[in-house]
């Protein structure tokens, strides 16, 4: 049997930097979106949990603004 083909993961848009996630920062808040247009989880965005906290109010923010499709 061949062994298990391992995957590296992608650097995160969002973790690592001090950048402030805000509901202007559409840039950064469209790296965060699925193609389906959800928010990416935790565990693909590489955030704690008060961070991803912070994107998912920036996120709901920018939907009800009409800066973000709700659905893509």
């Amino acid at each position: 049997m061949k062994p298990a083909a391992r995957t590296t993961k992608k650097p995160s848009p969002v973790a690592g930097k001090d950048e402030a996630i805000d509901y202007k920062n559409l840039e950064l808040l469209a790296k965060c979106l699925s193609s389906q247009g959800q928010i990416v989880s935790r565990r693909r965005t590489g955030l704690n949990s008060q961070r991803q906290r912070e994107l998912k109010n920036a996120m709901k923010r920018a939907r009800h603004m009409a800066l973000l499709p709700f659905v893509a």
